[in-house]
């Protein structure tokens, strides 16, 4: 039976109850993308389960109606949204501009820390400077404001810093807990993943810059 809190099946939901649609569909979810770990495989899940459904039952909803109330619900962030819509407008047009095509070296550290106590904890920097589309674009936006705070709270993500220092500069998903570490070719990730060590969570996964929901969704 589904967990009723699963983000693909509330997604459905919202699908529905915002159509209006009296169709069904049969949802199968396979995935090796670690849960809790930040990296956006719910949010993931979810986009897909509003943009295929609207395609094959011929709702024609489209994107800003799709995702203004799936961010409501905090399904998904309009980015995650953006990143399977079939459109290429407002958001998704933005967000087209981000070719994270680079491989990386992710890790799964095995600690699961609830957001919001991330978002309560004292230490959180609440100051920080704004960051521009233009930043995330270049790159140059790196600094992640709950990476000293989780750091400092889970010591299995600090051990996973310390080993990914020895092969680059390591980086927080969101506020976590995966970590990650950006090359500028395959052969140099596959590289440095074989220096880490064979306890860790750790493979190379190759960037993206458009989900392959876009090329199914083009087929029907």
């Amino acid at each position: 039976m589904a967990d009723p809190d699963d983000l693909a099946l509330r997604a459905a939901e919202l699908l529905k109850n915002e159509s209006n649609c009296s169709q069904g569909a049969d949802i199968f979810v396979e995935k090796r993308i670690p849960a809790g770990g930040g990296f956006g495989g719910g949010s993931s899940d979810a986009a897909t389960v509003l943009c295929a459904p609207d395609r094959l039952w011929g709702l024609g909803l489209g994107e800003d109606r799709l995702a203004a109330p799936a961010c409501g619900w905090g399904l998904m962030c309009r980015s995650s949204f953006a990143a399977a819509a079939p459109g290429r407008k407002g958001w998704a047009s933005a967000c087209s501009r981000f070719r994270w095509t680079r491989p990386y070296v992710p890790v799964d550290p095995g600690v699961h820390v609830p957001t919001a106590l991330l978002f309560r904890s004292p230490d959180l920097t609440r100051d920080s400077q704004p960051a521009k589309m233009s930043d995330f674009a270049a790159g140059t936006a790196l600094d992640n404001a709950f990476e000293p705070v989780l750091r400092r709270r889970e010591p299995a993500v600090e051990a996973v810093f310390t080993e990914l220092a020895r092969i680059g500069l390591p980086r927080l998903t969101g506020t976590g807990s995966g970590c990650f570490v950006e090359f500028a070719d395959p052969d140099a990730a596959q590289e440095a993943l074989a220096r880490l060590p064979r306890r860790l969570r750790a493979r190379v996964a190759a960037g993206v810059s458009d989900s392959p929901l876009r090329g199914a969704l083009a087929r029907l």
